[in-house]
């Protein structure tokens, strides 16, 4: 209680993604880790919802709410519902209403000045007096423990869920990185057009994503998962039942597997060779929630030839090593730009 009177101005973290937005806080860390969607009056734009609340309202809302997802493939699509939302996060995390924070916000790798100005613009616009800019991977190597700072290089990939960024870190910068949009929602979105192409099946959005946490893998498991799914028949429109298998589950996946495994090679291949020399030691470490899916660590290593880790809390990484630039900002200034309104 004191400690927020004497220090009211406490600074923020924002790891604002596809899937899930985490807000971080000086001093008391994550204090907002919420899905990225919100329900809005249709007539009068109004905010219902957001987080969690909004989210358990997707294929079930009236016509008169509508339910959004502000962010695509990691960066803004919808300005105005991104602002709103941003706005109901700080609002809940802001010790004071009088003294804006600054605000550390993690953007993809390579975004382009337009969406990078647009997330920038959602912060200032939702109450920061100051905002600075860290890239995801960057951030995901800081929340998993690496040395950053050090000669030796450090590679993580963070597998969001719109985006899968690779970096290379050495001497408190980034020596290479790379992004592809695919991400978790592009996970999804194969296995529900599997489900529809296969057995004629149409699934929604929060089926397909159980589907890829109950069964879904990255490489042959020794005992293979079965699921019973639940959708509407697209021939007689009837709701029906089929039993998937993790093996079709995996195969499904693949092509996108696949671009995730190159992108991290043509990172490596970019590499400096002593960088690479480091990364052979030290291994990948992967982050995100799209991190999570079975045998991607093992999957990867087969691909690349190289030591491949799951950090220790994979779906928080980002926004802790955001908030490490917020908890001590003189020794992470060299990993930031600033955005001057």
């Amino acid at each position: 209680m004191f400690e927020r009177l004497r220090n009211p101005s406490r600074d923020l973290a924002i790891d604002l993604g596809t899937a899930n937005t985490l807000v971080y806080e000086a001093g008391e860390g994550i204090v907002v880790d919420e899905p990225s969607v919100v329900a809005l009056d249709a007539a009068t734009g109004q905010l219902l919802a957001a987080g969690s609340d909004a989210k358990e309202m997707l294929g079930r809302a009236p016509a008169k709410v509508r339910i959004v997802r502000p962010l695509a493939a990691g960066v803004i699509s919808d300005a105005d519902a991104a602002e709103r939302m941003l706005r109901y996060f700080i609002a809940r995390s802001r010790p004071s209403r009088l003294i804006r924070p600054r605000i550390v916000v993690c953007v993809p790798s390579e975004v382009t000045g337009v969406e990078r100005r647009a997330l920038e613009d959602a912060a200032m616009r939702a109450g920061a007096r100051r905002v600075d800019v860290i890239e995801e991977a960057v951030a995901a190597a800081l929340g998993a423990g690496l040395n950053v700072h050090g000669t030796a290089g450090a590679m993580v990939v963070d597998i969001g869920g719109g985006t899968s960024d690779v970096a290379v870190t050495s001497l408190g910068g980034v020596v290479r990185a790379h992004s592809v949009r695919i991400g978790g929602h592009d996970l999804d979105d194969a296995i529900a057009n599997h489900v529809k192409n296969e057995y004629a099946l149409l699934l929604g959005e929060r089926s397909a994503e159980t589907i890829k946490t109950a069964i879904g893998s990255a490489f042959p498991m020794s005992h293979e998962l079965t699921h019973e799914v639940r959708g509407r028949d697209l021939i007689t429109g009837l709701p029906r039942a089929v039993t998937l298998t993790s093996g079709e589950i995996r195969r499904a996946l693949e092509p996108h597997l696949l671009t995730i495994c190159e992108t991290v090679r043509s990172t490596l291949d970019a590499c400096p060779p002593e960088l690479a020399g480091d990364v052979l030691d030290g291994g990948i470490v992967l982050t995100g929630g799209g991190a999570m899916l079975r045998g991607l660590d093992v999957r990867m290593s087969h691909e690349l030839g190289v030591p491949v880790r799951l950090a220790e809390d994979p779906l928080t990484a980002v926004v802790t090593g955001a908030g490490t630039c917020v908890e001590d900002p003189a020794a992470t200034r060299s990993l930031l730009s600033q955005v001057e309104r």
